[in-house]
């Protein structure tokens, strides 16, 4: 387990930026922790990382956004909202196809929701609140 302390938003956007880099397609990354610890702001930088067409929004209410790239290893991010959803309503939209294309990588915010549909070898963050503006991110 990597442990990385953050002291502000734009700390955890860049480390969301410095982990694409080393993306290549296929990877589905479970992101968890509590309302406001970050996740979101890390997807924005994992969509800017990636150079995602802007604007980059919380998928909460629509449950899943599809960003379309015109890189050759890459051609979709959906970043995945399960907070108000199950395993079932993510079938129904087309999961088992999302992950099978290697063009594909998938963000899912809320991933205990739907974890008995998630890949074993999902890439897994959490985080967790040290104090008012720093947090801890564990990748797992």
């Amino acid at each position: 387990m990597k442990k990385i302390i953050t002291k502000s938003a734009e700390d955890t956007k860049e480390l969301g930026k410095d982990l694409a880099k080393k993306f290549k397609g296929g990877e589905i990354i479970c992101l968890k922790g509590d309302l406001g610890s970050g996740k979101t702001t890390f997807s924005q930088g994992i969509l800017d990382g990636l150079m995602a067409e802007k604007p980059y929004t919380s998928p909460t209410f629509l449950v899943m956004k599809n960003y379309k790239l015109s890189n050759k290893k890459i051609k979709n991010i959906y970043h995945i909202d399960t907070y108000r959803v199950g395993a079932e309503d993510i079938l129904e939209l087309g999961w088992e196809e999302i992950i099978e294309d290697n063009k594909n990588i998938v963000i899912v915010e809320w991933p205990e929701r739907i974890s008995e549909i998630l890949p074993e070898n999902s890439l897994r963050i959490n985080f967790k609140w040290i104090n008012d503006e720093e947090r801890v991110v564990y990748f797992l």
